[in-house]
């Protein structure tokens, strides 16, 4: 049962729960030591930016190469959040550096978060799709020794070879769903 707690000065929900904090009906203890399932720690939450550049010509995508993730697979412009770093300034930066162009922060609109959950339960990633309303500077394959080629896709017409992921979230921006999740291996 959930009540509003009001008691500290902060509108929060409380849950009755029993006294070892579960409300799923599995046990705690040294019996259940190291199970993802007892763990009083969060998860590791990776945080991934994600530039859709999109015109009349389609979605930029490019062919990664020389990297740990997705060596030979189309996939949007993106990176990680640095420690410290506004996940906005991480996707301007990720532009900066791949594509050499320059956007301002408040020229990005978030239009789709994607919760990645990995075959590891104790990390997790959430992908940030942000789409500029202008940038500066012409797109250009800036980081070649990542990136094999740069290409603009119709939305319709992705190549078999994409990051899966990337299709996923594309498809619901297409729809115009802003959060969705996903279950599959990073």
């Amino acid at each position: 049962m959930t009540q509003p707690d009001h008691a500290n000065g902060h509108t929060s929900v409380r849950t009755d729960a029993p006294a070892n904090g579960r409300t799923d009906g599995h046990a705690t203890g040294p019996a259940h030591a190291g199970r993802h399932a007892t763990s009083a720690e969060p998860p590791t939450l990776v945080v991934g930016v994600h530039l859709v550049l999109a015109d009349e010509r389609g979605v930029l995508l490019g062919r990664r190469r020389n990297t740990s993730f997705a060596a030979g697979l189309w996939h949007l412009p993106a990176g990680h959040m640095e420690r410290g770093e506004p996940v906005t300034r991480s996707m301007t930066r990720e532009a900066e550096e791949e594509l050499g162009i320059t956007i301002a922060e408040d020229d990005l609109e978030l239009v789709h978060t994607l919760h990645h959950l990995g075959a590891n339960p104790d990390r997790s990633r959430l992908q940030l799709f942000f789409r500029p309303g202008r940038h500066g500077g012409r797109v250009r394959n800036a980081e070649p020794h990542k990136c094999e080629e740069l290409r603009w896709w119709p939305l319709d017409r992705l190549p078999a070879d994409t990051v899966p992921y990337t299709v996923h979230a594309l498809g619901e921006i297409a729809r115009g769903n802003l959060l969705s999740t996903l279950s599959r291996p990073a």
